[in-house]
């Protein structure tokens, strides 16, 4: 998995793919960033890696209502 990026473009085609307790990572999420409504979310992005490289990208995250974003992954290159 890619560790180290940088999200240098606005988020697009933006789809909730998990809501409430269909979130397996839903006790974790609250013990570590508090309760809320979370949902896992998914969308694409150019993303800048540690190498310098620009690609376009898969990104999945966990966004809690009044927490924000939290563990933004790579999940494919699509370029």
């Amino acid at each position: 998995m890619i560790e180290e990026f940088e999200i240098i473009s606005p988020l697009n085609h933006v789809e909730i793919i998990a809501r409430g307790r269909g979130i397996r990572e839903l006790p974790e999420l609250q013990r570590e960033f508090g309760g809320g409504n979370w949902r896992k979310l998914k969308g694409e992005a150019m993303v800048k890696l540690r190498n310098g490289k620009l690609y376009r990208a898969e990104l999945h995250w966990y966004e809690g209502h009044g927490v924000g974003k939290r563990k933004i992954k790579i999940k494919r290159l699509l370029d």
